[in-house]
């Protein structure tokens, strides 16, 4: 691989020299700037080496570096060549300063504006203030050359009826399309995929673990939509089942209808709208209105039918995850300390028993013991993947997609008698979640003025973890799905009604252990006796806590209910589904805990 990947950069340096240029910029993204990139779209992967879900390489004309965060430094050694690439850290030294840092000030860096959203190349530009000359390509180098490039994986496009999504897509439209009158807007442009997805209600499968279809639309003022997709991939009923106004037109005409966009006010969000789109309605004289994409928000507030999806989905989820717990406690009781790829497949084998799940919604998490320390840890970056450790613990963090919702949950399991020490830092997780579990807040309040609520008894420990408590989860759609979310950053969004959030925050020891309690939770309005509107949480994931790792002499009798009222709700909803073992199993796994 190693003889590849020095071939691959000679080829791009190669091409620098023939173009006068003197750096490429290479982020892990493609023209939509999901979280999720197709194979076909793996550039950064075919130039450097590196499977990680985030990173960046410069490749100047006589050195090269790739930079990744801290998920990744170890990671990143066993993939990339270091006699080619320099390792550098993507946050402590961004890519673009250490382009700065290496090349005479003056020089041109190459950069496919398709791959950078249009924040990012205002920022950078007035950033380096003339240091260095950023030179948008027209064609990317990396395509030129790679020979062997998997074709695009083109699904044809699923159309969910209104049991599955609730509301119509012509009502969608007139929601949205009223939105930008209030902007003054003649037009937005939507690239996020989830974003069109939800608009048109429809589903495909072109990205792993994302259910949608590799798409643009615009949609007008008076309710229509321009829809830039390979009409072949459309069934026929699928004017019919999005109403009139909507216009199928192919994706090389995309450049031509921004283009006719010229003189119109056109919305554009510049952190999830990439930067060559932001150039041709600038270059076309084209208003430009930078907005968040009007999507999020609705898409965010679940409607009563997708609420009672998810519900259903989380119950057919738990039955697999107790299963597959049940079916962990049975392997080491009998001595087998499987490794984490075995007990991946294996979950995923359970979920699969529902015919309704489509795929998962993220790479499973499968940690043993010390790879548990590292939150996002993936075994299929490792050599080999890890066995259980006795007396230590297993984190699994999966998720399920589903056409009536999408699922993520995160559970602890005990190996063994794991140590006093882990059972103390289990249940401060478990205090912290239950805190945020129970929390009741006014209208307005954003998902970061609760964050605190995690992490209170962690805190008083001197403990912390280093990400956030909760992100937004979509409805057969993306796991991670903005704008709400629950972390020490500030955020603005303010928490609706609808809106599903993940509730996990963890506790990780390098190199011992990592402790991660997740359930989704659902926003609902709750009644009191005062004349505000107060809101909470209800739990949405179904399965058990293992009782095993809770220290009581920490929890309180209120936290005790709460574990206690949850459990017994697990067992009501999974016992029907449940026999033998596995039914034995969930009684024991889900009984009252007393002091």
């Amino acid at each position: 691989m190693q003889a590849v990947i020095s071939q691959r950069v000679e080829q791009i340096r190669q091409w620098l020299k023939a173009n006068q240029l003197d750096a490429l910029l290479i982020p892990h993204e493609d023209e939509y700037l999901g979280e999720y990139i197709p194979a076909h779209n793996e550039r950064l992967l075919w130039a450097t080496g590196f499977t990680g879900s985030a990173g960046m390489a410069v490749i100047t004309q006589d050195k090269a570096a790739v930079f990744v965060d801290g998920r990744y430094v170890v990671q990143v050694r066993k993939q990339v060549p270091g006699d080619v690439f320099e390792y550098r850290h993507l946050i402590e030294e961004p890519p673009v300063q250490w382009a700065q840092d290496n090349l005479a000030a003056g020089s041109k860096v190459a950069i496919d504006a398709r791959l950078h959203s249009g924040a990012w190349l205002t920022r950078t530009t007035e950033a380096l203030n003339g240091a260095l000359e950023l030179v948008c390509i027209e064609q990317n180098p990396i395509e030129l050359h790679w020979d062997d490039r998997p074709a695009p994986t083109l699904s044809n496009a699923k159309l969910m009826g209104l049991d599955y999504v609730g509301q119509s897509s012509a009502d969608k439209r007139a929601l949205i399309a009223a939105e930008l009158k209030k902007q003054k807007a003649d037009a937005v442009l939507l690239t996020q995929l989830d974003s069109i997805a939800w608009l048109l209600n429809v589903r495909g499968s072109d990205v792993p673990s994302l259910p949608v279809l590799l798409s643009t639309a615009i949609l007008h003022a008076d309710e229509s939509v321009d829809f830039f997709i390979d009409p072949a991939r459309l069934p026929q009923e699928f004017g019919e089942h999005v109403g009139e106004g909507v216009r199928i037109l192919a994706p090389e005409a995309l450049a031509g209808s921004l283009q006719q966009l010229g003189g119109k006010s056109v919305l554009v969000d510049p952190a999830t709208s990439n930067a060559w789109a932001g150039q041709v309605l600038a270059a076309a004289n084209a208003n430009i209105l930078e907005a968040a994409d009007p999507c999020l928000l609705p898409k965010a507030a679940k409607n009563p039918t997708e609420i009672a999806g998810m519900k259903a989905c989380h119950i057919r989820d738990g039955v697999a995850v107790a299963k597959f717990l049940a079916w962990v406690d049975a392997q080491v009781a009998q001595g087998k300390l499987l490794d984490e790829g075995t007990l991946s497949d294996q979950l995923w084998q359970f979920r699969a028993e529902d015919s309704s799940c489509t795929d998962v919604s993220f790479d499973t998490i499968s940690a043993a013991a010390g790879n548990a320390a590292m939150c996002h840890y993936n075994h299929l970056n490792q050599p080999e993947p890890s066995v259980l450790e006795m007396d230590n613990v297993y984190l699994v963090d999966s998720g399920g997609q589903y056409p009536d919702g999408t699922t993520d949950i995160t559970r602890t399991v005990a190996i063994g008698e794991p140590s006093a020490e882990v059972k103390q830092a289990f249940t401060l997780v478990l205090k912290g979640h239950i805190a945020l579990a129970s929390a009741r807040f006014p209208k307005g309040t954003t998902g970061s003025q609760l964050d605190a609520l995690a992490r209170q008894h962690l805190w008083a420990h001197g403990f912390d973890y280093d990400h956030g408590t909760g992100h937004g989860v979509g409805h057969f759609l993306s796991v991670h799905e903005g704008p709400q979310r629950i972390a020490k950053v500030h955020n603005p969004t303010a928490l609706l009604p609808g809106m599903v959030l993940s509730n996990e925050p963890g506790y990780y020891r390098a190199d011992a252990f990592g402790i991660r309690i997740e359930n989704l939770e659902l926003v609902v309005e709750v009644e009191t006796a005062g004349d505000m509107t107060v809101m909470g949480f209800e739990s949405l994931t179904r399965a058990p806590i293992d009782r095993r790792l809770v220290d009581l002499s920490l929890m309180t009798d209120t936290e005790l209910t709460w574990l206690n009222n949850y459990h017994q709700t697990v067992f009501e909803v999974l016992s029907p589904s449940l026999d033998g073992d596995n039914l034995a199993w969930l009684e024991q796994a889900t009984a009252a805990l007393a002091r």
